[in-house]
Formats: C-alpha cells, sequence, structure tokens
C-alpha cells in the first residue's frame, strides 16, 4: 500500500511538471520591417510587416478557438522602426486570459513604434540655416508642433529661450488684450504666430489674431476660443506685480525668430520646413523626424467587454504629436488639463461649495499610449520617449494594469495619467462617484519606472498625475527634471467623501522639479481620500525658478484644497518646507522632514533589481540652482484697502477661510482690513486675491526690519500666553528721510538702548516692525490679562531717552489716508 502511494505521488509530479513545461510553450508569433518574403506567415524566417497583422492573426485564432492559443501567444518584434498609418487599436477581442495571455515582446535592442515621419532632402539655405520640403501623408499636407534630429528635439522657432523671457506689461481683460513691451529687432506680424505665457502654476499658448506695434510696445489680440477663455477664467491667470515681477512671455512660430542653432520653423503656405542646424550635426547623417499621430497605441475596450490580459514589454513608443493647441489654443487649469469653457461666478456657490466662485469644464491632452476600459494589462521595460502630450494615460475603467520599470523621457506633457479628472461634461470642482463603480480606475500598480525630462513643452503639467482613482500604488519610481509638481493625486478642489480611496504613494525619489512653476510640491494632494497613505518617499532638490509668481512659494508636501482622511508619515525632506491649504478633516501628520531617520527612505527609488534604468537618467545641468530654505515664523500681514465697500466682511471672511486662515485673525479700521496669518498662507491669499479682487487695494507685510523681544531683557524666553496689538502709518513721502528712519532702527539697540530698556520695563515680548512700500505696520505682544494701555506709559516710565526717541521718529511717519491731521499711528482691531 506504502508503495503504491509513493508510485501515485511521482506519477502526479511527473503529470505536473508536464503541464507546467506544455503550459510555458505559448505560440510565438514573429514580426519584422524589413523581411523580403512575399508570402508572410509570422514564423521567424517569414515574419509579418506590421505588429496589426500579427494581431489579426491572433485575434481569429482565439475567434475560431484555435489549439494554438491554448498556452498564450507571444508576438515577438525584431529590431526596427515601425511606423503604424493609424493608431494601432486593441479591442475586447484582442484579449487573452490569465491562462492564454498575449505578450508583445520587442526582442531587439532598438524595437520601436514611432508615430512619425521622416525627413530627408536637406539643402542649404543660408549659412547654417537648411531647408527640406514639408513632407506629405496619404498624398497630404499635415500640421506639426515637433521635431527631433537625432535623439535631440528640436525647437520651434521662438523669440526667446527658456531662461531669458521678457515680461508682460499689461493685461486687458475687457478687451482681452495683452500688451508686451517691443523688445524685437524689426518686429512684424505673422499669421500663424502664438503666444507663450506663464501664469503661476500653469501656462498658456494662445494663437495670435493681431498685433498692433508702437515703438515701445505691442498689443496682441487672439483667435477664439482661447482669447475669451485666457481673459474670463480666474484660475490661473496672467501675474501683474510690481513685487515679483509680471507673467513672463515669449513669441513663437515665425520665420523671423529662426535664429539659433536647434530651431526650426515649418512655412505652412509653401510647405518648407527650415532648420537651423547645430554645429555638430550632419543632416545627411542625422535623421530628422516630425509627428503624424497623435496616439501610436489604444486599448478601447468596454465596461462589459475590457481589454485584458496583454503584456507589452521592451518596446519603444516615440514621435507623438499633439494638435489642439494648433487649432483651438491651450489655457490650462491643472496638471495639463485644458479649458473648455471657464468663468467668474457672479453669485458664488455651487450644490458641494458654497463658497466657490469660478466654474470650468476640460479636456484632457492626448496620450502615445491611451487605455480605456481594461484589466491585468502589463507594460514593463519599455521606453516612452519623444512625444508630445502624455506619455501613458489609463484613462478610466483600469483594473489591477501595472507599469514596471519602464523609462519616460523628453516628454512635452504629464509622464504618466491615472483615471478620471473631469470629463468635458463634468463640472471640474465637483466630486465624482460614478454609479458603475466599473469606471474608476482601480488598483493599478504604478513602480519602478523612471521619469526624466517631462513636461518640457507644457510646464503646468506633471510626472505622474492621478485623478478620482482608488487603491492606486505608485511607488519607488525616480522622477526629476521636471518644470512643475512630481506627483499629483487627487482631483476636485472638495473635502466632500467620493469616489477616491485607498490609495498609496511610497517609497519614490522625487527631486529637481519645479524648474519653471510654483505653487508646486514633490507631493501634492486634492479632495478627500479615505485610507490614503504618503508615506517613505525621499523628496529633495527644487528648482530656483526664474519666473515665480511668488519666489518662495515652492514645498516638499502640499495637501492642498480639500485633502481629508489620509496618514502623510516618515516623508523625508531637508527643510522642514510644506504647505497645508483649506484642508478638510482627518490629515494625519507624522515624522514628516529632515529628521526622518535614514532607514525608512534606505528603499526610497528603484529597487534594487530596475536600479540599472538609472543610466537612463540626465545628468544634473551645470549652472543648476536649487532653492534653500530660510523660514520665516514671524507673523505676516495682509491689508486690504476697499474704500467703495466692494466686498463685504463675511465675503472677506469665506475668502480667508477659503486659501487656509484664521477668519477670527481679520481686523478692521475704516475702509482697511487686516489680515494676521503666517507667511504660506500669507502669499496664498495674495496670489488669489489677484485672481478674484483685482480692483480692490493690496498689500502684504512680509518685510520685517526691526524685531525686539525679551532676550533683550534678560529673560529666559519661556514661552508665555501673550495678547498683541497691531497698529499701522506711514513714512513721510521722502527717500532720504525714509532711509534715516531704517538707519535709526537698524542702530538703535547700540546707540539707543533705552528704547529697549523701555520695553522691558512695560513687559512687552516682542515688537516687530514691518515696511511695505511707505506704510509700516507695528506688532507688539504682551502678557495676556495686561492691558495695552495700562502698560504702554511705562515705556517712557523715568526714561527721558524714550520721549526723546519717539519725538525724532515723528519726525518721520504721518497717518495713512482716513486719519485725521493730528493722527498718526492708528490700532487695528477686530
Amino acid at each position: 500500500m506504502k508503495n503504491i502511494h509513493i508510485l501515485w505521488t511521482i506519477c502526479f509530479i511527473l503529470i505536473t511538471l508536464c503541464t507546467i513545461s506544455f503550459k510555458s510553450e505559448a505560440t510565438e508569433i514573429y514580426v519584422g520591417p524589413n523581411s523580403q518574403t512575399r508570402k508572410r506567415d509570422g514564423s521567424i524566417t517569414a515574419p509579418f510587416e506590421t505588429l496589426e497583422g500579427a494581431l489579426r492573426q491572433v485575434r481569429e485564432w482565439r475567434r475560431l478557438q484555435d489549439p494554438k492559443v491554448a498556452q498564450g501567444v507571444q508576438i515577438l518584434l525584431q529590431d526596427g522602426v515601425y511606423r503604424p498609418a493609424q493608431t494601432i487599436l486593441l479591442r475586447p477581442e484582442d484579449s487573452g486570459t490569465a491562462e492564454s495571455p498575449t505578450l508583445i515582446k520587442g526582442i531587439g535592442k532598438e524595437v520601436i513604434l514611432s508615430g512619425g515621419v521622416r525627413l530627408a532632402g536637406w539643402k542649404k539655405f543660408k549659412q547654417n540655416i537648411y531647408v527640406a520640403d514639408a513632407p506629405r501623408v496619404g498624398g497630404k499636407f499635415f500640421p506639426f508642433r515637433q521635431m527631433w534630429v537625432g535623439e535631440k528635439k528640436a525647437v520651434r522657432a521662438e523669440s526667446h529661450h527658456n531662461y531669458e523671457l521678457p515680461r508682460i506689461l499689461n493685461w486687458n481683460f475687457e478687451q482681452q488684450t495683452a500688451t508686451i513691451p517691443n523688445v524685437f529687432k524689426n518686429f512684424q506680424f505673422e499669421e500663424g504666430m502664438e503666444f507663450f505665457i506663464h501664469q503661476w502654476w500653469a501656462v498658456a499658448q494662445l494663437r495670435i489674431k493681431d498685433a498692433k506695434v508702437t515703438k515701445d510696445s505691442i498689443v496682441l489680440a487672439f483667435h477664439e476660443p482661447e482669447s475669451k477663455l485666457q481673459s474670463e477664467h480666474p484660475w490661473p491667470k496672467p501675474w501683474l506685480s510690481e513685487e515679483y515681477g509680471n507673467s513672463a512671455f515669449r513669441l513663437v512660430n515665425a520665420m523671423q525668430f529662426l535664429d539659433q542653432p536647434g530651431e526650426w520653423f515649418l512655412d505652412e503656405d509653401t510647405h518648407k520646413i527650415y532648420y537651423y542646424k547645430r554645429a555638430e550635426e550632419d543632416l545627411n547623417q542625422v535623421e530628422a523626424v516630425v509627428p503624424y499621430l497623435e496616439t501610436i497605441l489604444q486599448f478601447a475596450g468596454t465596461l462589459e467587454q475590457p481589454v485584458s490580459h496583454i503584456s507589452l514589454e521592451g518596446i519603444r513608443f516615440q514621435h507623438t504629436s499633439w494638435l489642439r493647441p494648433h487649432t483651438h489654443g491651450h489655457v490650462t487649469l491643472q496638471a495639463g488639463m485644458y479649458f473648455i469653457d471657464a468663468y467668474k461666478l457672479q453669485t458664488p456657490g455651487t450644490p458641494d461649495k458654497k463658497g466657490l466662485e469660478n466654474q470650468a469644464w476640460v479636456g484632457r491632452p492626448k496620450a502615445a499610449v491611451a487605455l480605456k476600459n481594461t484589466a491585468h494589462t502589463t507594460f514593463i521595460g519599455c521606453h516612452f520617449q519623444h512625444l508630445a502630450a502624455t506619455g501613458i494615460d489609463y484613462e478610466e475603467g483600469n483594473f489591477e494594469d501595472q507599469l514596471l520599470g519602464n523609462v519616460l523621457q523628453d516628454i512635452g506633457g504629464n509622464a504618466v495619467l491615472l483615471g478620471k479628472f473631469s470629463d468635458e461634461q463634468f463640472e471640474a470642482h465637483l466630486p465624482y462617484t460614478p454609479k458603475d463603480e466599473r469606471m474608476l480606475t482601480d488598483g493599478v500598480i504604478v513602480r519602478n519606472n523612471i521619469i526624466n525630462n517631462a513636461t518640457n513643452e507644457d510646464w503646468g503639467a506633471v510626472g505622474i498625475g492621478a485623478g478620482f482613482v482608488r487603491n492606486i500604488d505608485i511607488s519607488n519610481n525616480d522622477l526629476s527634471d521636471l518644470s512643475y509638481t512630481g506627483i499629483s493625486l487627487g482631483w476636485g478642489w472638495t473635502p466632500t467623501v467620493n469616489s477616491m480611496k485607498n490609495n498609496s504613494v511610497r517609497r519614490n525619489r522625487i527631486s529637481r522639479y519645479g524648474k519653471f512653476m510654483y505653487d508646486v510640491a514633490g507631493i501634492y494632494t486634492l479632495s478627500a481620500q479615505p485610507g490614503t497613505k504618503i508615506q517613505e518617499n525621499r523628496i529633495d532638490s527644487i528648482y530656483v525658478s526664474p519666473y515665480a509668481h511668488i519666489p518662495d512659494h515652492w514645498f516638499y508636501l502640499y495637501t492642498d484644497e480639500g485633502s481629508a482622511y489620509m496618514n502623510v508619515s516618515d516623508n523625508w525632506f531637508p527643510e522642514y518646507k510644506i504647505l497645508q491649504n483649506a484642508n478638510g478633516p482627518s490629515v494625519e501628520w507624522k515624522n514628516n522632514g529632515p529628521d526622518v531617520s535614514p532607514e525608512k527612505i534606505a528603499n526610497a527609488g528603484l529597487e534594487a533589481s530596475y536600479r540599472h534604468l538609472l543610466q537612463y537618467k540626465k545628468e544634473v545641468a551645470a549652472l543648476a540652482k536649487f532653492n534653500v530654505y530660510v523660514p520665516f515664523t514671524k507673523p505676516v500681514f495682509v491689508q486690504v484697502y476697499d474704500p467703495n465697500n466692494q466686498i463685504s466682511s463675511d465675503e472677506l471672511a469665506r475668502f480667508v477661510t477659503g486659501q487656509g486662515g484664521n477668519a477670527s485673525q481679520i481686523y478692521h479700521w475704516k475702509d482697511y482690513s487686516l489680515i494676521k496669518t503666517d507667511d504660506g498662507v500669507g502669499k496664498k491669499i495674495a496670489s488669489a486675491w489677484v485672481a478674484n479682487y483685482p480692483k480692490i487695494e493690496f498689500k502684504v507685510f512680509n518685510d520685517l526690519f526691526y524685531t525686539f523681544d525679551r532676550t533683550r531683557c534678560g529673560d529666559a524666553g519661556e514661552e508665555k500666553d501673550v495678547d498683541y496689538v497691531l497698529l499701522t502709518a506711514k513714512l513721510v513721502d521722502d527717500e532720504k528721510k525714509q532711509q534715516m528712519y531704517f538707519d535709526y532702527h537698524d542702530k538703535q539697540f547700540e546707540q539707543w538702548p533705552e528704547v529697549a530698556a523701555g520695553f522691558c520695563n512695560a513687559g512687552f515680548e516682542e515688537v516687530l516692525l514691518y515696511r511695505k512700500d511707505n506704510q509700516l505696520m507695528l506688532y507688539i505682544s504682551f502678557p495676556k490679562g495686561s492691558r495695552f494701555e495700562d502698560i504702554d506709559p511705562l515705556t517712557i516710565k523715568d526714561n527721558p531717552k524714550v520721549v526723546e526717541w519717539n519725538k525724532l521718529m515723528g519726525g518721520f511717519q504721518e497717518g495713512i489716508k482716513g486719519t485725521a491731521t493730528d493722527e498718526t499711528w492708528v490700532f487695528y482691531k477686530k
């Protein structure tokens, strides 16, 4: 009996081994672009010429339930460049199964699916500029906005390069025009010319309709629909600031701007391409390519029949186009999502948000690879390169797909997008919870990918952007050289619980971001996401942006409007610079910043078996500059002057609360209101004020030029509960006297020590003096329970030098607008 049992065990093992061996023998089909065989059957000696041909064969086998597909199919692409005539479409009929998957694999070193068309026939035009005929597809010319020469992206002819942009002079929102300085040599308006503008955390690209030129300035008008969108939408909009400079801009796409190596111009009337050759290039040896297809590969399933169990490995996706900016302009809300309609509400409020003052409906940029209604698909070891808009986009209805160990590089927009943002018919600020949850992107894994040099055209796009998603795993990725944010998680700007939950952003390495845009973070979140965890990420090296609307509005972590029900813990970054803006409930912050132990982040970035991909990460530019944070810990004040009563107290309170401020810290004097807050929120309020109330004057007081505290009194400096008073005055309109005033305060402790002694005698905790233009703001704190009226006289008690000081300073000061003739300092009160 025992021997029979052993015999059955041996037989079972042998049968199992045979079964495993049999199942591993998937049917192989070969594809090769250069086969000389006329009859192609998919064998290694007679490969199909195109991937579409191989897919059709497999589709037929599956339709007929041919035994060839019982153990799965491998479509093996040989070395070469494949240029499909149209987007390759994977349908439900192309799906594999768990037992019979389909693998599409590149078996050479350079297996490329290209959406581009080669250029040839270059001839010298003049000096270093060469000309070629524009290509045709299907016998017709076509528009394009990108060109690559070899592995280098060429630059569409532009007036100014990335780091030398001039600033607009003004924006007329009623007439929908921009006024720019005439900083051009012999400027002439040309049809097809475009206007690129940097605004807050996004950019816009507008087609120029007309240009009225004077000696010193040019007034630009724009085509519709972008003209109306650009001037009516409130967020983000052209930045006008005496303090930080107006929005930066450049003009693009004109022959007159073709003046630097690496630039090109397409004359759409004559169908000629002009290229200013780089010194090291030989156009007879290096291949130039322009894009034709916007999407190379599209997975298009249905909710009932998703495209499933298909994997792609070792394939390069290159050379895609994106043409909407060419036909409609490009005005964006955030993360590359472009406006279809947007405007400010005259009467605020939506069903989800009573204080919301703007409406927006947005579209989604095209992607080189797009997936809709999919399940159990995988991309592994692929390269997404030289792409105009998004690299890969999991649009909706994606279940347990995987993006593993890929390289995404030289991408014009977002590298990776996940899930719904807002459909064109769905207002962008509403919570999204579909009746059919199969529409959600759920359980997708994005892990061990290199994302480098993305967002290089649409500076407001992101490395990885996730909208209304659930159970997403974004982990162990390496992101670098991004114009804006690294990972953006969430959409909707709402604390209302919606479809987002249980997302994980862990152990990512994020560096060298914020190259051009601020209001930025390594990891950024929006809206309620119960169960979401952001943990053990390593974030550093935020670029110094040359055009930031607020120069220090950069962050390592940023939980923005409505962020709620999430855990943010054990994330390392070199300085504690974060922003929590108008968060909802239950955002748990724990152990973040420079004190996180090395053990906690030891596994941040690529896992060991994927670190060979680091060879594709470009070196940092030698001249690159990165931010160093010097924290400003004192109060910041935002003053509003509204003599025409354009904003009510209730509206102001709602606005301040919406920006993350405390409405109980609003003070008033006649037509003035003063908001006491911190540095981060103060800047948020200031930037939002420009958009919401451009005709109401405001000032930010964060220039602290004089500080007294109890260390001047020999105290130990223990913390106490305090009250405080807020006073304001202004300096006389005399620059020499103003400088004398500042010099006196700079030397006061050495030359007038009696003043500090008077403050000590009165029990003042702090005396802080700020300036903005010629206005002064004074903050004096003292022990809680004391009355300022009682203790202030103690500053001059038995101290005649303080009386002398006060009289001397009175010669430099006068009252602000609205004070009486003999009135100088006035008190703000609640």
